[in-house]
C-alpha cells in the first residue's frame, strides 16, 4: 500500500497524499492506537495544530503541528475545520485552521474521527465511576512516555492518585490498558472481568508508561486456557523474566522456527495434543500431568509416544521439556500480536 501511494502521488499528488492519510491512520487503527495518537497524526499530517473535544466525557487533547502535546490554548474557534464523531454531536476533532478544508484536510478529520469515535467507544463506561480507569483520556496522557511529565502528573491527579506510592497497568485482551492503585499492604487481584490480561510492574506513578509496556507485552504471553489454547489467562511481567525478550523478536509476520512447525504439526494431528504437551510441559511431573488432563498415566504415556514422534524429539528428559516449553512460548507469541 506505500508502495502504491508512492505511485499515486507521482501521478497525482492530491490522491497520492489522501492515500498516506488512509495508510497512516489505519495502521494507528491496527496497532490500537490511544486518543492522544490519533490527534498527533492529525497535527502532523495537516501541518497545523489539532484538538480531540468530547466535554462530555472530559476529553481535551491539544497538540501541535510538532507532534508535541500542548496544554490549553483558548477556546475552539468555530470557524476552524472539524469532523463531528456523531451526527449533530459537539464532540469533535478540529484542525486549527480556518476556510473550507482541501482534500487532504478533509481526509485527515474524517479518518481521525472515525478511529477516535472507535477509541472513545471502546473505553467509555469499562469501569465504574471514580476508580483509575473512569477517565479513559486522562489514562492515556498517564500512560504516554511522550508526554510531558507535568501532563502525566495533572493526568494522575484526576485520576486520583496524587497520593498514591506505587501502582500498576493492566493490559486486558480486546480493551484499553487501565491503571490500578496498589494497595499500602500486599498485593491484589486485578478486575479484569474474566478476560485475559497482562500485569505490569507496580512503579512509581510516574513511571507508569514502562509499566503499561511490560504488561502489553505480558498480554502476548497469555492463552484462553482451553484444550486447544492452554495456558494462564494472566500473566505478570515482572514474572516473565528472560523470556520477556522473546516478544521483541517473535510475532505473526516472523517465520516459524523448526520447532514450532512441528508443534504445530501435531497439534493439528490430534484434538489433545496442546492441551497434553502443556501439561507435560509445564506440570511437576507426568503424574501430575496426568491429573491435570483427568487422564490414566498409561493413557498420557501412550499419548506421549505419538506426539513425540510428531514432535521428533523426546520430551521426558529435562532438554527435551526446556524445548517444548520454548517450542510452547514462541507458539503463543506467533498468535498473540494484536489482542
Amino acid at each position: 500500500m506505500k508502495e502504491l501511494a508512492g505511485r499515486l502521488a507521482a501521478l497525482d499528488p492530491d490522491a497520492g497524499a489522501a492515500l498516506h492519510v488512509i495508510v497512516y491512520f489505519d495502521r494507528l487503527v491496527e496497532g490500537r492506537a490511544g486518543l492522544e495518537s490519533l490527534v498527533r497524526g492529525a497535527a502532523v499530517l495537516s501541518g497545523c495544530p489539532a484538538r480531540l473535544v468530547d466535554e462530555a466525557r472530559g476529553v481535551h487533547i491539544r497538540v501541535g503541528a510538532d507532534g508535541i502535546r500542548q496544554d490549553g490554548g483558548g477556546p475552539v474557534d468555530p470557524g476552524w475545520m472539524s469532523a463531528a464523531l456523531v451526527p449533530d454531536g459537539v464532540a469533535a476533532v478540529w484542525l486549527e485552521r480556518t476556510g473550507p478544508p482541501n482534500g487532504v484536510d478533509a481526509m485527515v478529520l474524517e479518518r481521525a474521527a472515525a478511529a477516535a469515535r472507535d477509541v472513545l467507544d471502546r473505553t467509555r463506561g469499562r469501569a465504574p465511576s471514580g476508580s483509575p480507569a473512569a477517565d479513559p483520556a486522562s489514562v492515556e496522557v498517564l500512560l504516554d512516555a511522550s508526554a510531558p511529565e507535568h501532563a502525566r502528573w495533572q493526568a494522575a491527579v484526576r485520576l486520583g492518585l496524587r497520593d498514591t506510592a506505587l501502582a500498576r497497568a493492566v493490559a486486558p485482551a480486546g480493551g484499553a490498558t487501565v491503571v490500578e492503585a496498589m494497595p499500602s499492604t500486599g498485593t491484589r487481584t486485578p478486575s479484569t472481568g474474566g478476560r485475559r490480561a497482562g500485569i505490569g510492574p507496580a512503579v512509581p506513578v510516574l513511571d507508569l508508561p514502562t509499566s503499561a509496556t511490560a504488561a502489553r507485552t505480558a498480554l502476548r504471553f497469555t492463552a484462553e486456557g482451553d484444550e486447544q489454547d492452554p495456558g494462564p489467562r494472566t500473566v505478570y511481567a515482572d514474572e516473565l523474566g528472560g523470556l520477556a525478550l522473546l516478544a521483541d523478536t517473535v510475532g505473526p509476520d516472523t517465520e516459524p522456527i523448526a520447532d514450532v512447525r512441528a508443534l504445530e504439526r501435531a497439534v493439528a494431528a490430534a484434538p489433545w495434543a496442546a492441551s497434553t504437551l502443556h501439561a507435560v510441559a509445564f506440570a511437576t511431573s507426568l503424574r501430575a500431568a496426568a491429573a491435570e488432563l483427568t487422564i490414566h498415566h498409561s493413557t498420557l504415556q501412550d499419548r506421549l509416544a505419538q506426539a513425540e514422534h510428531w514432535l521428533g524429539w523426546p520430551v521426558h528428559e529435562p532438554h527435551g521439556r526446556l524445548r517444548l516449553q520454548l517450542a510452547l512460548t514462541v507458539w503463543r507469541l506467533h498468535r498473540t500480536q494484536h489482542l
